[in-house]
């Protein structure tokens, strides 16, 4: 299978423009006509359903929550990245496309990243006239401040959340679609199945989380905005109601999945505390502006913070690395997290965890300083916690967190399924082998309102609205199929719980598919995922009948994706054999315990194409060229 990213010829800071312009068009009298629907109302998915409506486009738009405002882009909590110079402290768009590139470790699409950089700059003024509350200097100029991987200040904050106050900016332009009649709403219904005709998406069919009721909408296109699949891990940032069902619906209809080994690994988030947690809590990364991030300087020392003097201290960042210090990216940072902890170092009670310290910035800038910045991530810390980091440090450790692998998609972001469209998280398109802080939210918003308004169009304007109704067979066989699936679930009545099963699925990735892996690990875990898919789907117990609110049977079908979905991980990561990103293979490394590429054999994008349940995926490759930042050692030194 052949893979063309459509990728525009020509200067890569004219690419954009050009492609806009040469891409075809639907007139505004035959916008009216095509139907389409978008599956998920998180920044990218709400941004692209009010912007698509609000080109005259009628819109289904369909989220498993009981509101759109609940998508889980509301927990994004720092920032979001935008190359508009306002600190005059040497920002442009090629600095921004240079820093994700590099960020990524040289494995994303150059011209997809650069496209990034530049709509940036849209995002800002779009989501300000919007009304998005961002953080502003005393003289009203909106103001910025650092993340890591960066050493300007480029992100734009709404104090400790971004994420919810631009998710409101975009739920209030997809509301007023809604009001106008060209958005039809569809909370509490999650998709299960895709459905394609003629080699072509053609719409979707859900279930009701209400009533049980399957039912099937057909469209002239389809775009999923779905999120990531960090929830395979079990532990995670995520909300616990995020889930890979409609990308893996997808992937088993012929769309390919991109990188999957590609998990980030977030360094601040609250340490696990006991086997009874469901879920893990991010502490943004916008605290390591301020915060200092230390472990004590001798193994097993087990005094308090206070009692630990600064000579017995180890600012373990700031030594390694003194050009970026505190604001090493993220796969750095929870590396070095890792190995101070192993080596005996960690602190609080399972000496998993590094201090997060703000005390010497409250002494240079003033306890109000520091509360007005990050108030409300304070208070969330102590009420977790019941430790006031006003007075110690906090406690942080990594954990899984963002997902930069998911479907394939070409420049338009159009999967190989023609007419199905992939935004977001659930793409794979930008980060690489690893996301640099505030550039989620980024990504979002520009796949939503400044790219998928103009290719969209230009698929549309190819392919005449045809009114294809849900009578089809192809959406009849898709509701049988749905329906037998759900049947089995529910027959199985077995002994076990579904979160048991899916807690130990995720023990398995964490060891052997984590922070680091090895071959022999992988290999490991190519064989117990296998076995545990097997007796899940003997001994799972799913309480509860299908025709009412039964959100056991919600869970056991996304963990059943989780199991073939953590598979692919792991093949994916054993095909690897190189360290990249959040991608570290323990063998290849570099003496300094850094990620060691090899540029010759992997650098590419792999792309996992289903062959059946029989037999293994094949593996497709979009080799990755550089023109513009040249791969090299990537160092924050």
């Amino acid at each position: 299978m052949e893979l063309d990213a459509k990728i525009p010829s020509g200067p890569i800071e004219d690419r954009w423009d050009n492609h806009k312009f040469n891409l075809k068009l639907v007139n505004p009298a035959n916008k009216r006509k095509y139907n389409i629907i978008v599956v998920g109302t998180g920044l990218a998915g709400g941004s692209a359903a009010a912007s698509l409506a609000e080109l005259g486009y009628n819109v289904k738009s369909f989220c498993y929550q009981d509101s759109p405002r609940r998508a889980h882009s509301i927990a994004a909590q720092g920032g979001i990245n935008a190359a508009k110079n306002y600190k005059n402290d040497g920002d442009s768009v090629y600095r921004l496309f240079y820093d994700t590139v590099k960020g990524g470790d040289f494995r994303s699409r150059e011209s997809n990243v650069y496209r990034l950089a530049q709509v940036s700059v849209n995002i800002i003024d779009q989501c300000v006239a919007q009304g998005v509350p961002f953080a502003r200097e005393y003289g009203g100029l909106l103001d910025n401040r650092s993340f890591g991987g960066a050493q300007v200040s480029r992100t734009f904050y709404a104090r400790g959340q971004t994420g919810q106050q631009l998710l409101l900016g975009a739920y209030q332009a997809l509301q007023r679609q809604v009001s106008a009649g060209q958005v039809k709403m569809y909370p509490r219904h999650e998709m299960l199945d895709l459905v394609v005709i003629d080699g072509r998406a053609r719409g979707i069919t859900v279930r009701d989380l209400f009533t049980g009721e399957v039912a099937s909408h057909a469209a002239d296109a389809v775009v999923l905005a779905t999120g990531g699949y960090g929830n395979a891990y079990y532990l995670s940032t995520n909300a616990r109601g995020c889930n890979a069902t409609a990308v893996w619906r997808a992937y088993k209809k012929g769309a390919l999945f991109a990188n999957p080994c590609y998990t980030q690994i977030h360094p601040t988030c609250i340490p696990v505390s006991g086997e009874y947690q469901s879920k893990l809590t991010l502490m943004s990364e916008s605290l390591r502006n301020d915060g200092r991030i230390w472990v004590p300087a001798k193994i097993g020392d087990k005094r308090r913070p206070a009692q630990i003097p600064e000579a017995e201290r180890d600012y373990y960042l700031e030594r390694k690395y003194p050009a970026f210090g505190n604001l090493v990216p993220r796969d750095v940072a929870s590396r070095n997290a890792k190995s101070v902890c192993d080596e005996g170092r960690g602190v609080g009670p399972s000496g998993l965890g590094v201090y997060l310290d703000f005390a010497e910035a409250m002494q240079r800038l003033g306890h109000h300083v520091i509360a007005e910045r990050y108030g409300n991530l304070f208070e969330m810390y102590e009420r977790i916690t019941g430790e006031d980091p006003y007075s110690v440090p906090m406690r942080i450790y990594p954990a899984t967190h963002y997902t930069m692998g998911g479907l394939w998609v070409d420049y338009n972001l159009m999967s190989t399924i023609p007419g199905l469209y992939v935004a977001g998280e659930a793409n794979f398109s930008d980060h690489g082998a690893n996301r640099l802080g505030a550039s989620a939210l980024m990504q979002g918003l520009a796949d939503g309102y400044f790219v998928l308004p103009y290719t969209i169009g230009d698929f549309l304007a190819s392919h005449r609205p045809d009114q294809l109704g849900v009578d089809h067979p192809a959406f009849k066989e898709a509701e049988q199929g749905v329906n037998a699936r759900t049947r089995q679930l529910l027959g199985i009545q077995g002994k076990r719980t579904i979160d048991s099963f899916h807690r130990e699925l995720g023990k398995i990735l964490w060891e052997h598919c984590g922070m680091s892996r090895t071959e022999q690990g992988l290999k490991d875990a190519l064989g117990m995922i296998p076995e545990l898919r097997e007796e899940f789907w003997k001994d799972v117990r799913v309480p509860g009948e299908n025709e009412e609110f039964n959100q056991n049977l919600e869970r056991a079908g996304r963990v059943a994706d989780f199991f073939e979905l953590g598979e692919l991980i792991c093949r994916d990561a054993l095909e690897r054999s190189e360290s990249c990103g959040g991608h570290f293979r323990e063998e290849y490394q570099t003496p300094e315990g850094e990620a060691l590429r090899n540029d010759d054999e992997y650098s590419y994008v792999a792309a996992w194409q289903y062959q059946g349940d029989s037999a293994p995926p094949a593996l497709v490759k979009e080799h990755l060229d550089f023109e513009y930042v040249h791969p090299s050692q990537r160092s924050y030194k």
